[in-house]
């Protein structure tokens, strides 16, 4: 049982919603990346997915993007983001780290290698947006021989039909991804969307994690019982970018929306 697993057992047994982050790694700087990791953990954060640039994003929006395209330009790569969380573990860093990285960058390293490099590192969860279920055998045993990392899954409502296969090895928690923001006006997910949340609760028992666009802390009230805590990335990524990568800033922010959502 790695760090992600042990915190979503104590937050069941706490009867408490995750507040789970999203950041791309690199920005500003190294350095800034480890302050503002150490802020998060401060915050009371459950889980960070750590964000590996890449040149091509596909699977995110304009804002992760940029944040990808400067990283790079920063010389970011997947063997500093290593090196970088062996030294935060070194120092006592704690909090539950998931990559999240095109399958790309883990074929250019070495599926192996990756595994091995995960474990050294103290990285507890991979998310890999663009490496469909059918094509998972390689990475799941490759983390499975290391004991390093769990493979996290994702669905969506494009997923129907399909969700038992693809939960059949999950590990830590699902992420469900929907494109509904609550607004106060109206329900936070659709009837679609409800009912692709009670299929991930009848095919397994881990907890569920959605990103569905919440952006503020208040907003954190409106989510229902039905999932077991929020992802977000987007807008905590546009606070960091307007406040200067301020270690203060997001601290402030992720501890009022972690109080709010639990």
């Amino acid at each position: 049982m790695n760090r992600i697993e042990k915190r979503m057992n104590l937050l069941k047994e706490r009867k408490e919603k995750a507040f789970i982050t999203y950041m791309t790694a690199g920005l500003p700087d190294i350095e800034g990346t480890k302050a503002l990791i150490r802020a998060q953990e401060e915050a009371g954060v459950d889980v960070l997915e750590l964000g590996i640039p890449f040149s091509d994003p596909v699977a995110d929006g304009p804002v992760i993007q940029d944040a990808s395209y400067k990283s790079i330009c920063l010389g970011t790569n997947l063997k500093k983001v290593f090196l970088m969380m062996e030294e935060i573990r070194n120092e006592g860093v704690e909090i539950p780290v998931a990559f999240m990285l095109y399958y790309n960058t883990i074929l250019s390293c070495g599926v192996e290698t990756f595994a091995a490099a995960c474990k050294k590192a103290g990285v507890d969860g991979v998310i890999v947006p663009d490496l469909p279920m059918e094509e998972q055998e390689e990475l799941l045993c490759a983390l499975e021989r290391e004991n390093s990392a769990v493979l996290i899954q994702t669905v969506s409502l494009a997923s129907e039909g399909r969700i038992p296969e693809i939960l059949k090895r999950a590990r830590g928690f699902v992420r469900c991804v929907f494109q509904t923001y609550a607004d106060g006006q109206r329900e936070m997910f659709s009837a679609k969307e409800r009912e692709c949340l009670k299929a991930v609760k009848t095919a397994s028992n881990l907890p569920v994690m959605v990103d569905a666009g919440i952006r503020k802390p208040k907003d954190a009230a409106l989510v229902p019982d039905l999932i077991d805590g929020v992802i977000e990335g987007t807008y905590l990524m546009q606070l960091l970018k307007e406040s200067q990568y301020s270690a203060d800033a997001a601290k402030a922010y992720c501890s009022d929306f972690k109080k709010m959502v639990s």
